[in-house]
C-alpha cells in the first residue's frame, strides 16, 4: 500500500469512527426512549433496561455502518478537493480509478465489520433478547401485579390484590372475568401465588370461591374451594415462546430454509431465504456506498466553496440505492426463487460508482482534445 493510500485510508477510518459514533448514539437514544417507557413502565429495574439497551446495539451499528461510511467518504473527499490535495494527485497522473483504490480498501474493511455483525453478533444478541423478553413476559408480578389498586391486565379482566407479602404470596385476591358474553365469573381467595407454566404463569388460589352469574336467567352459582389453579394464558398477553424469531436463526439455517425452520419460525421458504441472503448482501452496500460518494465528488473540479452539487448527486444516488434495496427485499419475499433480487442494490451501486469514475476522467480528456 502506497503512502497516499495509507494517508487517505487513515482519514476515512478516522471520520468513519466519528460518524458511526454519532449515528449509533442517535439511533440508540431513540430506541432507548421506547425501551424505557416499556420496561420501566412495566415495573422492570434499571439493570433490565440497561441489558436490553446493550442487546439492541449490534443491530443499531449494523444499520448505520453503510451510512457512516458514505458520510465519511463524502466529507474527506470534499475536504481534500478544497485543499487541492486530490487535484495535485491528479496532476501527477493518478486516474480516478487509481484515486479510488483506498476508498475500495475502506469499503472492504467496513464490509468485513458488517459481515461479522449481521452473521454473528446480531443473531446472537437477538436470541438472547428473545429469551429475556419471554422471561419478562411471563413475570406477571413485575408487569401488572400491584397491591392496593384495581388493575386491568387485558380487556374484560379486573384484578385487585390487597397485599403482596415479601415471600410473593398474594393476599386477599379478587379476579373478575367478563369476557364471556353469556356469563360473568368472579374469583376470590384468601391468598394465592404464581407458578411458572409452559405458555403463561398459573395462579394457584387457596381458600376461596368462584361466583358465576348467568346473564340469560340471572342465576348465580357459588363454588367454594380449598385450592384452585387458574391458567393465566387467556387472562394476560404473553410472548409466543413457542416460535423462534427469524432474525435469531444462524445464517446457514436460513439459507437451508428447511421444513423444520419454517415450522419453528412460522415463516415460509421465501422469507427465510430473503433474510439469509440479505445478511450476505447488506455488507456489500458498505462497499457501494463510499464508492458512490467518492465517484460523485470526483465529477467536480477544485472549488473553495465546496462541491455541493456533487454532494447532492451523491446523496440522491444513495437514496436511490436504498430504494432499490427495499424493493429487492420486498420482491424476494414474494417467491422462493427471487432471492437474487436482494443483490441488485449493491450490484447497481457498485456499477454506478464505476461508471461515475469512468465519466469523471473521460470528459476532461475530450474537452482537452477539442480545445
Amino acid at each position: 500500500m502506497s503512502k497516499f493510500d495509507r494517508y487517505l485510508l487513515s482519514q476515512l477510518l478516522a471520520l468513519f469512527g466519528f460518524f458511526a459514533l454519532i449515528l449509533v448514539a442517535v439511533y440508540w437514544v431513540n430506541r432507548a426512549v421506547g425501551l424505557f417507557d416499556q420496561l420501566i413502565g412495566d415495573g422492570q429495574s434499571a439493570l433490565v433496561f440497561l441489558e436490553f439497551s446493550i442487546l439492541t446495539l449490534p443491530n443499531a451499528i449494523r444499520l448505520v455502518l453503510p451510512v457512516a461510511a458514505f458520510a465519511a467518504t463524502v466529507y474527506v473527499t470534499n475536504r481534500l478537493m478544497q485543499e487541492s490535495e486530490l487535484v495535485v494527485m491528479q496532476a501527477t497522473g493518478f486516474s480516478a480509478f487509481r484515486l479510488a483504490r483506498p476508498v475500495l480498501y475502506f469499503g472492504l474493511a467496513v464490509m468485513v465489520m458488517q459481515l461479522a455483525l449481521t452473521n454473528v453478533l446480531v443473531p446472537a444478541s437477538q436470541r438472547i433478547l428473545s429469551e429475556r423478553s419471554a422471561e419478562i413476559s411471563q413475570n406477571v408480578t413485575a408487569r401488572f401485579l400491584n397491591a392496593g389498586q384495581f388493575m386491568h391486565p387485558s380487556k374484560g379482566i379486573t384484578l385487585y390484590i390487597r397485599e403482596i407479602s415479601p415471600t410473593g404470596e398474594l393476599l386477599d385476591i379478587f379476579l373478575a372475568d367478563e369476557r364471556a358474553p353469556d356469563e360473568r365469573a368472579v374469583h376470590t381467595a384468601r391468598k394465592a401465588f404464581l407458578v411458572r407454566g409452559e405458555v403463561a404463569p398459573k395462579l394457584v388460589m387457596v381458600d376461596g370461591s368462584t361466583q358465576t352469574f348467568a346473564r340469560a336467567d340471572g342465576r348465580l352459582s357459588v363454588t367454594r374451594f380449598s385450592d384452585f389453579t387458574l391458567d393465566l394464558a387467556g387472562f394476560v398477553s404473553v410472548a409466543d415462546t413457542g416460535r423462534t424469531a427469524i432474525n435469531a436463526l444462524p445464517t446457514r439455517v436460513l439459507l437451508a430454509a428447511s421444513a423444520e425452520s419454517q415450522a419453528a419460525t412460522g415463516a415460509n421458504e421465501a422469507q427465510l431465504l430473503e433474510e439469509g441472503h440479505s445478511r450476505l448482501a447488506a455488507p456489500l452496500l458498505a462497499v457501494a456506498a463510499p464508492l458512490i460518494g467518492f465517484a460523485a465528488l470526483m465529477l467536480g473540479s477544485f472549488s473553495r466553496f465546496g462541491l455541493w452539487r456533487q454532494i447532492a448527486l451523491a446523496v440522491g444516488l444513495l437514496i436511490a440505492m436504498q430504494l432499490v434495496w427495499t424493493w429487492g427485499g420486498s420482491a424476494a419475499i414474494t417467491s422462493a426463487t427471487a432471492w437474487p433480487m436482494v443483490y441488485l442494490a449493491p450490484a447497481l451501486g457498485s456499477l454506478t460508482g464505476a461508471a461515475l469514475l469512468w465519466y469523471a476522467q473521460r470528459p476532461r480528456r475530450v474537452r482537452a482534445v477539442l480545445a
